[in-house]
């Protein structure tokens, strides 16, 4: 029982989490001129976008589980 509640709610935690961000950023750094003591890089910020249908999914999921460990109770 323990066991479904607690992935109900991490669950629902992951799936407000995605529906509040809707994707992940991250910041690549790339070399461009690499001369002996002398180096350029460029920072290029790329983005991951995530559906919103997996955030509803998965709070779902976590309101199911929920409901499954409460009735075993």
């Amino acid at each position: 029982m323990k066991g479904t509640v607690l992935g109900g709610v991490l669950l629902i935690v992951v799936g407000v989490l995605m529906l509040a961000y809707q994707g992940i950023t991250y910041t690549q750094n790339k070399k461009v001129i690499d001369l002996g003591p002398i180096q350029a890089t460029t920072k290029t910020e790329k983005h991951i976008p995530l559906p919103p249908i997996l955030g509803i999914a998965a709070v779902a999921g976590g309101v199911l589980l929920l409901v499954a460990g409460r009735r075993q109770a």
